[in-house]
């Protein structure tokens, strides 16, 4: 170990530093960091109190709609986004996962044209994990990567690879461990200026570039602020402007209101939007948590299919098209059984026909979990675009989506089961336990989940308590019954991880965690925030 609590003019680090995280921790490196805090906390802080208010009004029934005073923006058909590097222009299939040695390798190798390495959803963002994340990156980036797992196998990279995108975190998030001038620095500024500082360079010195996905947006204000740190970043490295590409993901309610002015705010960086489908369903749910008229059907039944996230994902397309960027289609997050086949033929038929769906509606390309799923989503994307790289000349005029139909959430025959109920105890509970434990991606019943799952399940267990919503049977869903649920759930869990794993677990404070947040009087924004406060 090298040292704890580091002071290096007002910049403290609170972390343990090893051999291995030192040189990420440089004074030059510290310093660059710094100056984006000093530079950009002040209008995060601003944006995020922008968010807060505009609940409020959400809360009172002031429900979204296309902003009026960009309208100039939207009817412009002259405009588009810069330029995109040729290795951006195919990606018919990306894969995604936390930014864990053996991950970025698997991935990287998996076949797939794009690797999305996450420092948000999958990764539980512990200190360890996030300079391991970071230390990983560096090494493949530079082909030095390798790893050898406990049974002897050893992994490295091949000769061709994924593109490399980087995910990280979200507006709302801090890093507890690095204090500027006394503040806890954003999450979003640690792990891009980290990446940035160190690879950008290295980047385009082996004829790539550095490329960013970005998450959990809300307004156009938002993506302006990434745009002016990403001027502002290259500018002090001496890297031309434009450089940087990015997508965004369009996972919140309130940004599929403002795509066009997102991409307007980002047009010298922004590549494509992407239809992140889970973290959607979660804002949608959050954003009108208190309004009995929008109690949501159980998760299982909230398919691409169900019209309001059908007009979700054809504006998405639309709107990228038109102003010349990618649309990128959303997850499958299946995992691949070793022991049942019949699971994995049943979860293939989905994957197809979810992946054949988002090809004929116009999507550029989707996202996959684990490389088994590459070939599969690949082979439908290829039936629709042929030799093509993307189908951005299917500009999608017959799609006509108005603000009603985006939050107009009935479900036909939409419903809510107790086995439904159970699932969201279930997931919910597992996975804020593995998060806990340091791991932000979770192999649950043959499916990936990230934070986006346990938002879903707490979020839509506190509507039903909150609204008095009914099971299927007549049954109120009511706190008691859900109490005595989480109980039987947690003995299902035992006898699923076994004895001793749950007794080494945290499987007690992620059931309080969870009991806090479906109980609370408010709801609370991200689970995240309080769960953060455990996180070494």
């Amino acid at each position: 170990m090298i040292a704890t609590d580091v002071t290096v003019e007002n910049i403290e680090v609170k972390g343990e530093i090893t051999n291995n995280h030192a040189q990420f921790l440089s004074q030059e490196a510290l310093e660059f960091l710094a100056k984006l805090h000093r530079q950009f906390e002040a209008k995060r802080q601003e944006l995020l109190k922008k968010r807060v208010q505009r609940q409020e009004l959400l809360n009172l029934g002031i429900f979204p709609d296309f902003l009026p005073e960009t309208s100039l923006i939207r009817s412009d058909s002259n405009w588009r986004a810069a330029h995109v590097p040729t290795e951006l222009q195919d990606r018919k299939v990306e894969i995604t996962g936390p930014v864990d040695r053996k991950m970025i390798i698997n991935a990287l190798n998996s076949g797939a044209k794009v690797f999305m390495a996450d420092f948000e959803d999958s990764n539980a963002p512990s200190w360890t994990n996030c300079l391991d994340g970071q230390s990983n990156l560096y090494d493949a980036i530079r082909k030095q990567i390798d790893f050898t797992a406990e049974n002897g196998k050893s992994y490295r990279l091949n000769e061709k690879t994924a593109v490399l995108m980087v995910r990280p975190r979200g507006w709302h998030l801090n890093e507890k461990h690095l204090l500027i001038d006394g503040e806890e620095i954003s999450g979003a500024l640690f792990d891009f200026g980290l990446y940035f500082f160190h690879n950008a360079q290295e980047l385009l010195n082996r004829g790539t570039a550095p490329y960013f996905y970005l998450p959990k947006m809300e307004s156009h204000l938002e993506a302006r602020l990434w745009n002016d740190v990403f001027i502002f970043a290259q500018k002090e490295l001496g890297i031309n402007i434009g450089t940087i590409k990015v997508t965004v993901l369009v996972e919140t309610i309130l940004a599929v209101f403002e795509m066009e002015e997102i991409i307007y705010e980002l047009r010298e960086h922004i590549a494509g939007l992407n239809a992140g489908r889970w973290d959607y369903l979660f804002s949608a749910i959050k954003k009108f948590a208190v309004h009995p008229e929008k109690i949501f059907a159980e998760r299982s039944q909230l398919t691409m299919q169900v019209p309001f996230m059908r007009a979700y994902a054809q504006l998405l397309v639309k709107t990228c098209h038109k102003r010349g960027i990618h649309a990128m289609g959303g997850m499958s997050a299946f995992i691949p059984s070793r022991k049942d086949e019949e699971i994995n033929r049943n979860a293939f038929a989905k994957v197809k026909a979810d992946k054949e769906l988002e090809a004929k509606n116009g999507f550029d390309g989707t996202w996959v979990a684990h490389p088994d799923l590459v070939a599969v989503a690949l082979a439908e994307f290829e039936k629709v675009l042929g030799d093509n790289p993307n189908q951005k000349y299917n500009l999608r005029q017959d799609v006509q989506v108005t603000a009603q139909e985006l939050i107009n959430f009935h479900v036909e025959g939409g419903k809510i089961t107790e086995n439904g109920l159970r699932m969201n105890i279930n997931v919910g509970i597992l996975y804020i336990e593995s998060w806990l434990m340091g791991l932000g991606a979770a192999a649950l019943y043959n499916l990936m989940e990230d934070a986006a799952t346990a938002e879903i399940s707490r979020s839509q267990v506190w509507q039903w308590i909150r609204h008095q919503a009914k099971l299927e049977d007549g049954r109120e869903i009511t706190t008691t019954l859900c109490q005595s649920l989480i109980k039987e759930e947690l003995e299902k869990i035992k006898t699923l991880v076994g004895a001793e794993r749950y007794t080494q677990g945290k499987f007690a404070l992620a059931t309080q965690l969870f009991e806090e947040l479906i109980t609370a009087k408010e709801f609370a924004d991200f689970l995240t925030l309080p769960a953060y406060q455990y996180l070494d």
